[in-house]
């Protein structure tokens, strides 16, 4: 089993990633509010305001979506996400990584 965890900028799209990984059996995950580092060290922080400029036009918030996966769907996940966000190589489209999992306690039968 995997760990999947896509971070977007772009919450528009997220009714239409969850969509997707439905239709490729992914029926559970948890999609937490989050915010990227640079931004509050840009706006919080005093020392590293001079930062604001990197940020111009981009969103303060993401969206995070953990999902626990088996292995066979990692490139399904990868295909969805890129068929949805656009390739990932391109700035702001997403960040999208997988950790390997030893032991999950707790989850429908159907994942295990």
């Amino acid at each position: 089993m995997e760990l999947a965890v896509l971070i977007i900028n772009k919450e528009e799209f997220l009714e239409t990633l969850l969509e997707a990984y439905i239709e490729i059996g992914i029926s559970g995950s948890t999609i937490i509010d989050s915010i990227g580092m640079g931004h509050i060290l840009a706006s919080d922080v005093p020392i590293f305001a001079g930062l604001r400029f990197m940020f111009a036009g981009s969103r303060p918030y993401n969206k995070t979506i953990i999902s626990v996966i088996k292995e066979d769907k990692i490139e399904l996940v990868k295909e969805a996400v890129e068929n949805t966000l656009g390739p990932l190589s391109e700035n702001g489209n997403g960040i999208l990584f997988f950790i390997p999992i030893r032991e999950v306690v707790g989850l429908k039968s159907e994942i295990k």
